[in-house]
């Protein structure tokens, strides 16, 4: 009941005096003459403190008095009489709750009625037990009570002279911070203005562009707009974080239950073979948030990331979004903030001291000069946005000078904001803590943020760029060792520019983008930033490789990815004196210590493990020195291990061509002795994925492993294409597509490529949308739920030809993506794992449906289904909350199929012969019996009976040849061969009858049937 509804039956002249005995007449006792002191509500009160006047068994009798007049005012009563009690009672408790709200009489008129009550109701006890109507009675006249009590506030002589002091405090408080917004701004003789104006349009201009380091290109730019171009990254604590690298994929887990595929079966059962992603690429943390706005949460934050995380991007970013005006959304936070850009590997170079405030733009190297005083007078206001990029650049032995710069910074200036950047393990966790910072670490990217970087990089490089935008996204989610590096922003760069450089072809195989990679990180990216030797080391590529793929190497063999740094350091210290170029230096060490902070490769996860950035570098580097030891026989042994399959690739990449021929020989062996299946296909897989990694192979031996592979694929079965798609992603390469592929064979190749759950096999699955064969084009529906609802909406479901197909729904966001991609089909299977929510984002096309199927859990959906009168097919897998009366309103419906939903009650079998339309009925799980015997369903023409534990003991002879006489075809379809028979002699009498199928159910009395019925066992 609404709060104007109740006033209809408790007019303001009745209500009015009631509630105003609860609350104390002004006068000397109430305490109120003291305008400037805060009276609560408790002192306000009538049945509180020395001036009581109420007791709390009189406001019991007022709420009754209200409660009364209330139900016997015009029109009907607005809660059951016999709950009259229980509803003064609890209005009685949220009445004297009053007298607990920790607030005064302006402060409860500034909240509203509504907000006092809603903080009433909550202050009081819970009004269990009471119905539906009571409690919105209840809260009705609680809202109405307010009404009143607030409009006495506001009626007291006290009232406008409390609101006066609050007024003035609020004046006083504004002018306060007027004053401090005053000292903020330049002085007055307008210099600082203007050399601000001009300071600003300089660091727009000179950080307003991106520049990717180490990349030798003659077709691609080198620099690109940063507001077209920049990605915002993903920022979290470094618990929420876990380790400091995580590769896309590497913790992906599915659950594969078989499924059953009982092809020309009458009842096509189909058990969900359901996909769940236990911990997949891309997620993120609760506690994460984007990069650029953590200092609008965090006024100090000490920002950690890998190299070409995009550290030094986001400084860039923020230096813009400071500097302009147009600012990107979310970033309004950094208005009237000055930036201050200092990278320390350009303030340390030569070993300076680090400067203060007004040395901050001459060692930055910006030309322009300020006016004496400017910078202290910008961080004094608390104006200034200080942006210390790279820690870890500056050299290890003076950091800690570092770190007291800074701190005598923020001793002196406070109200700023301040971000420094470190790679993880350049300082201790809580290096600045003590200074109140927040520790932050950026986040690998995602799928997502991939496909943005790539997009985004191609609209930044021009329109000669644009045409490789899509080739690229293609090679991302098919080719393996490209989306295994595309993880952070400087490598999707580099990736960008080679494939762009190349003209849309990336490096062939994995050998050659990685050693542009390696190359990038090891020596190039360093050098080309001026950074100088911040360890005093300095080692080629070559040097560093060696020493480095010594770590993969042990790593790999004892089947580890991280190891103590102890270990790391001894393998590394006995590497070095045969390296020559590392052995001239006398600190092994330093070696060592060089290699972990600024090869780009290593990282420290914890203070006392190694491990590298990156497993795709591990099993390179690992792959390389396999080869050059020639410890074949190790890798052959691990060929069907999932863990050696890249680096058994490679392998071959890095072999020469005698060498590659003796590894493919051996796979051969390897998968001949192999004694299972699923070994024998894992080995023949890799090899024939490695040919491509081949500089140059025996066309016998390539011939050999092709022959050897087309004995598999495409599988046989689908145990085979579930154990053939468990070898992953690089399977796909070897299927085949669909032209020239019989039915039987598509469909194998579409179930294996559906159960390799990467979006790499989206490209070829693609390409079989049109395909004729409706079980083909059902697979793919069916593998929907192994994928990303969007990417795999987009490509395959919204391509497809829908003739005849079922489409399944199983969740609320492949619900938005039919209704976002404008599909309208005609035949809808909802799952469980669609909410209330999803089937209404689906209101549209359910209303165009004309066959649907409601799975089990999902019967409740059936009420809230659009188009009842429109549905011409509908299946049921579990009892609607009202029964199988509802049917009623199906008034087309011609099919009806019922799963297990149990024993067929007599509102059920009405609602079932109210179908006037009912042709074909289904009764797969629905037990007959308790069918009266006055139902009949004449127009059904074929029924379909499940003869289970339940039903079998029905006499269902006699219940058919009743209740269905106009009945033409009957198919019965048992468990158990040898349960007690079913008498077929009462169907005699059924003139229309023509068939009769009984599948594993025993039968009697066939003979009594006209001989114009074909009877089938």
């Amino acid at each position: 009941m609404e709060p104007a509804l109740i006033g209809t039956r408790l007019a303001s002249g009745v209500i009015g005096p009631l509630l105003r005995r609860l609350l104390v007449q002004d006068g000397p006792g109430a305490g109120l003459t003291g305008t400037a002191r805060r009276v609560r509500l408790s002192r306000l009160v009538s049945f509180r403190g020395e001036q009581r006047t109420l007791t709390d068994k009189d406001v019991r009798r007022l709420a009754a008095t209200l409660v009364e007049r209330a139900r016997t005012g015009p029109g009907e009563p607005p809660f059951p009489a016999d709950e009259a009690e229980a509803v003064t009672d609890a209005l009685a408790g949220t009445l004297l709750a009053l007298g607990d709200l920790d607030m005064d009489d302006v402060q409860a008129v500034r909240l509203g009625h509504r907000d006092l009550a809603r903080r009433l109701r909550a202050a009081a006890p819970d009004p269990d037990g009471l119905s539906t109507d009571s409690v919105l009675f209840l809260g009705s006249l609680t809202e109405w009570a307010c009404l009143h009590i607030l409009e006495f506030f506001t009626q007291r002589t006290t009232f406008v002279a409390r609101t006066l002091v609050e007024q003035t405090r609020g004046q006083a408080e504004l002018t306060a911070k007027v004053d401090t917004l005053i000292t903020r701004t330049p002085r007055g003789d307008g210099r600082d203005a203007e050399f601000e104006r001009r300071y600003l349009a300089h660091l727009a201009k000179r950080h307003g562009r991106l520049t990717i380091h180490g990349i030798d290109l003659y077709h691609s730019p080198d620099r690109w707009p940063l507001d077209v171009a920049y990605l915002s990254l993903e920022a979290s604590t470094p618990a929420a974080a876990g380790p400091w690298f995580a590769a896309p994929g590497a913790v992906d887990a599915t659950d594969r239950r078989s499924a059953l595929h009982e092809d020309g079966a009458v009842f096509a059962s189909v058990s969900e073979d359901v996909l769940r992603h236990l911990a997949g690429p891309g997620q993120r943390p609760a506690d994460t948030l984007r990069a650029d706005l953590a200092l609008a949460r965090h006024d100090k934050v000490l920002l950690r990331g890998l190299a070409g995380s995009g550290k030094t991007t986001l400084v860039q970013w923020l230096t813009v979004s400071a500097a302009t005006d147009n600012r990107a959304e979310g970033m309004e936070y950094l208005h009237d903030r000055v930036p201050f850009v200092l990278p320390l590997r350009t303030l340390t170079r030569h070993g300076e001291r680090l400067p203060a405030p007004d040395r901050f733009l001459s060692a930055a190297g910006c030309p322009l000069t300020p006016p004496d005083g400017w910078a202290d007078r910008v961080l004094t206001a608390g104006r200034g946005l200080i942006l210390v990029d790279g820690i870890d650049e500056v050299p290890e032995a003076e950091r800690e000078r570092a770190r007291g710069w800074l701190r005598d910074l923020l001793a002196t200036y406070d109200g700023n904001r301040w971000l420094v950047t470190s790679r993880p393990t350049a300082v201790r966790d809580d290096w600045l803590t003590p200074d109140g910072f927040t520790e932050l670490a950026l986040s690998p990217m995602s799928r997502a943020e991939v496909t943005t970087f790539v997009r985004r990089w191609h609209q930044a490089a021009g329109p000669e760029a644009r045409p490789y935008e899509h080739s690229l996204l293609d090679a991302l989610r098919t080719a393996g060792h490209v989306a295994q590096l595309a993880t952070n922003p400087l490598m999707c760069g580099l990736i960008c520019a080679l494939h762009r450089d190349r003209r849309g072809f990336l490096p062939r195989g994995r050998k050659a983008l990685y050693e542009a990679a390696l190359s990038m990180l090891l020596a190039r990216r360093d050098r080309e930033r001026d950074m100088g030797t911040p360890y005093g080391i300095e080692l080629g590529e070559a040097p560093q490789i060696q020493l480095i793929q010594r770590l993969a190497y042990w790593l790999t063999l004892n089947g580890r990815t991280q190891m103590d740094r102890s270990r790391a350091e001894s393998i590394v210290r006995s590497r070095v004196p045969h390296v020559p170029e590392a052995a001239a230096f006398d600190d092994p060490d330093a070696v060592f210590t060089h290699l972990l902070h600024r090869s780009g490769l290593l990282r420290e996860p914890t203070p006392d493990s190694v491990d590298f950035v990156h497993r795709t570098f591990q099993d390179h580097l690992a792959a390389k020195a396999l080869v050059d030891r020639w410890d074949i026989g190790v890798l052959v042994r691990h060929a069907a291990d999932d863990q050696w399959e890249d680096v058994v690739r490679m392998a071959v990449g890095h072999a020469r061509p005698r060498e590659c021929e003796e590894i493919f020989t051996e796979l051969l062996k390897a998968a001949d002795a192999a004694e299972d299946r699923r070994t024998q296909l894992r080995i023949l897989v890799v090899a024939a994925t490695a040919l491509e990694e081949a500089t140059e192979v025996a066309p016998d031996v390539r011939a050999r492993i092709l022959a050897r592979t087309a004995e598999v694929i495409p599988p046989r079965d689908v145990g085979e294409a579930r154990e053939l798609a468990s070898v992953g992603r690089a399977v796909l390469d070897l299927l085949p597509g669909p032209e020239g592929l019989d039915e039987e064979a598509a469909l194998m190749a579409v179930t294996t490529a559906t159960h390799v759950t990467h979006e790499a096999a989206l490209p070829y699955l693609r390409r079989f949308t049109r395909h004729p064969s409706l079980r083909v084009r059902s697979q793919l529906v069916w593998g929907w739920s192994r994928f990303d609802p969007a990417a795999y909406g987009e490509e395959i479901i919204a391509g497809l030809d829908p003739t005849g197909l079922d489409f399944t729904v199983r969740s609320d966001a492949q619900a938005a993506e039919l209704v976002r991609l404008g599909l309208r089909p005609q035949s809808l299977d909802l799952r469980p794992g669609l909410s209330d929510h999803g089937v209404a984002q689906l209101a549209p096309l359910l209303a165009e449906a004309r066959i649907l199927a409601l799975r089990a859990g999902m019967g409740w959906a059936l009420e809230s289904i659009p188009g009842k009168d429109r549905l011409r097919s509908l299946r049921l897998d579990s009892r609607p909350p009202r029964g199988l009366g509802i049917l009623s309103a199906f008034a087309q419906l011609e099919v009806l199929i019922l799963g297990p939903v149990g024993g067929l009650t007599e509102d059920d079998w009405n609602g079932i012969a109210a179908l006037g339309g009912l042709r074909s009925l289904f009764l797969e799980g629905a037990t007959p019996a308790g069918c009266p015997d006055t139902v009949r369903v004449p127009g059904v023409d074929s029924l379909y009976v499940l003869v289970d534990n339940h039903s079998r003991s029905v006499r269902l002879g006699d219940l058919v040849a009743r209740t269905f006489p106009g009945l033409r075809h009957l198919h019965l379809v048992g468990i158990d061969p040898h349960g007690p028979a079913q008498d077929l002699a009462p169907l005699a009498g059924l003139t229309r009858l023509a068939s009769v199928l009984a599948s594993h159910v025993p039968i009697t009395g066939a003979e009594r049937l006209p001989a114009t019925v074909d009877v089938r066992t």
